[in-house]
């Protein structure tokens, strides 16, 4: 259920939009040119600043580095209710916007162009 929410919140963000790089699994949220979220039924994974990062981890058994990802900036979260979904958009949130700040100005013109 979390993830169809997260899916579902994370495509309202400015130039959003579905990928499947992988194969049917996972989903993966991506705007401009660059993925955001990555997403199954049973986890998020998401960039995060490197010192949040590792924070969250300490905090959150839920959340670990980042499963295939660069563990130093990517943080995977077990969708396993011991999060809010609110906790969850926060931590989209924050991926997002690092994501977006490191999209080339071309790619972020477009995109607030597009709003």
């Amino acid at each position: 259920m979390q993830q169809q929410q997260l899916e579902k919140y994370g495509l309202t963000k400015p130039g959003a939009w579905e990928d499947y790089p992988f194969g049917p699994e996972p989903l993966v949220l991506k705007t401009g040119s660059k993925m955001f979220a990555l997403l199954t039924e049973e986890s998020v994974s998401l960039k995060c600043d490197p010192v949040i990062a590792e924070s969250l981890r300490e905090q959150h058994k839920a959340i670990t580095p980042g499963y295939h990802l660069n563990k130093k900036h990517w943080n995977s979260i077990a969708l396993d209710g011991s999060l809010s979904l609110e906790e969850l958009q926060a931590m989209m949130d924050h991926s997002y916007e690092l994501v977006f700040r490191s999209l080339t100005k071309a790619e972020r013109e477009k995109i607030s162009e597009a709003k």
